[in-house]
């Protein structure tokens, strides 16, 4: 095709232009083409991870805290600090600390002394309200606290000389029992058990705790050094046949106990209608149950009629102690696993006991880390079961703490490394709260939450979550902390929900850069 002749003379003088001043000339360019959007990542929020990740903190003669009597306060607390880092580092999401090991308190009482644990003097005022100071300390780090109880134990024959003079044996001697090496508030006596609900109530009224908790002392295991003693109860059990009881004695003790358990559950929750009552029986129900298991009777033994506590639903969660390994025969775990997520009639949480302590413990069967860890995995696959495992309870804290064997290292980095929420309670209260209002700045190198709670129902937490190059991350926060921060770097998101005292969860509140 030709040019026209003015083109032709543009050009040309171009050209000519061009090469005076020693450049070639250049042709006309295409407009720049517009840049390219990347595809935007689909932002689908994932369901709330659901399991117990408890740990036991035991303070009976020192074993997890504090690490001696007679510490100062701030070393007290120190140690305490150390305790509840190690287990939001190691994923734990719960604590379950011993706040009455033998008729004593962790905590200011009217109706019991101090803990010998605290100063080395049973009734001494350590200066500060060690229950208190975990709390607080734990919420800041999204643990739950659950109070343990021991309600029959009195504490030990050499401890008599020592006991305080407002300890219950020295007020009623009469409904207190020498057994073996060992003291014991008798079970059978009504005074006994209504001093340890008053105990169990107070704390309750006073305290902001998630959980109340009965471990295995119920009546006195058998003792090889005390061989074929019977537990001194012959007069109370006299009494109650005076006044027309006809169970045989087995039967007897085991109806003191399941009364006590029934009312602690009713009482426990006439006070606070949410918190959840947890007890952690042993292990083994009765040999043979299931088919091949062997060992001590808790039945026919120390009195613990623990089936059937938890298939009539008198606690919200049970945790029996399976302290075998998974290649253990005569006291398979995975087997009563199995069995007890079996008799889970009532569809309570079954959240087992892992023996943490065997980990490197120096004897000839000494667990390797990897032994917890596959018991937590084998747990997980009952979670779809019905009645089965949905959590797990680590004893004790030393061992996690000081990461022995690598427990820590080995769980923080496996199957604790992706956290999770404990599981709703929906039995004390099944609606889920309303959800906050969330509004989000930027603040330097940060977006900052502020929410607005909805009003409502009492909370518990309020769950942040938010996705960073693809990955999620969360935190669970006090209710009462309204602001959080996260990362803006390759942030693409931020959810939040609120969560109630049984673990409810609102609607998810998203938010977008």
């Amino acid at each position: 095709m030709r040019l026209p002749r003015a083109t032709t003379v543009l050009l040309s003088a171009l050209w000519l232009g061009a090469c005076a001043t020693g450049e070639a000339p250049t042709a006309p360019t295409a407009p720049p083409s517009p840049p390219v959007t990347p595809p935007v990542a689909a932002f689908s929020v994932p369901t709330i991870a659901r399991e117990f990740r408890g740990l036991w903190i035991a303070t009976v003669a020192n074993i997890d805290w504090p690490s001696r009597s007679g510490l100062a306060v701030a070393q007290q607390q120190s140690e305490m600090r150390v305790i509840l880092d190690a287990a939001e580092q190691t994923g734990v999401n719960a604590v379950v600390l011993q706040v009455r090991a033998a008729g004593d308190a962790l905590y200011p009482s009217s109706l019991e002394p101090w803990a010998r644990a605290l100063t080395g003097t049973q009734g001494s005022d350590p200066g500060y309200d060690p229950l208190a100071y975990t709390i607080t300390e734990a919420r800041r780090r999204g643990l739950e606290v659950h109070a343990w109880f021991n309600p029959f134990r009195a504490g030990n024959l050499s401890d008599t000389v020592r006991l305080a003079a407002t300890h219950f044996a020295k007020r009623r001697p009469d409904v207190t029992r020498a057994y073996c090496t060992q003291l014991w508030f008798d079970p059978g006596e009504a005074a006994v058990q209504d001093q340890a609900i008053a105990v169990i109530s107070d704390v309750l009224r006073r305290y902001d705790v998630d959980a109340v908790h009965l471990d295995d002392f119920f009546y006195p295991y058998p003792d090889t050094r005390c061989v074929g003693l019977d537990f001194p109860d012959s007069a109370t059990y006299a009494a109650y046949q005076r006044g027309g009881g006809a169970l045989a004695r087995g039967d007897w003790r085991r109806d003191n106990v399941n009364r006590f358990v029934e009312r602690l559950y009713r009482e426990s929750h006439a006070i606070t209608p949410t918190v959840r009552v947890g007890i952690s029986p042993f292990g083994i129900w009765r040999p043979g149950s299931p088919a091949g298991i062997t060992g001590l009777d808790a039945y026919g033994s120390i009195y613990a009629d623990s089936r059937t506590w938890l298939q009539r639903g008198w606690v919200d969660y049970f945790s029996p102690q399976l302290y075998w390994s998974i290649a253990s025969t005569g006291q398979s775990f995975g087997a009563l696993l199995t069995w007890w997520g079996q008799q889970n009639s009532a569809r309570r949480h079954l959240w087992p006991g892992l023996a943490a302590y065997r980990v490197s413990d120096g004897s000839s069967s000494a667990y390797a880390a990897s032994e917890i860890a596959s018991q937590v995995q084998l747990a997980r696959t009952q979670a779809a079961v019905a009645g089965g495992a949905t959590g797990t309870v680590l004893y004790n804290t030393t061992v996690v703490r000081d990461d022995r064997g690598g427990l820590r290292t080995l769980l923080s980095g496996g199957v604790y490394a992706a956290r999770a929420v404990p599981p709703a309670t929906t039995w004390l209260d099944g609606t889920a709260p309303p959800a906050p209002s969330v509004a989000v700045t930027s603040l330097g190198g940060v977006w900052r939450a502020s929410i607005t709670a909805a009003g409502g129902e009492p909370l518990s937490w309020y769950l942040i979550r938010w996705r960073s190059n693809g990955v999620w991350s969360q935190r669970l926060q006090p209710a009462t902390t309204l602001t959080a921060d996260v990362p803006t770097a390759g942030t693409d998101g931020v959810v939040v929900n609120a969560i109630d005292r049984v673990g409810n969860a609102s609607a998810d509140v998203v938010w977008r850069p």
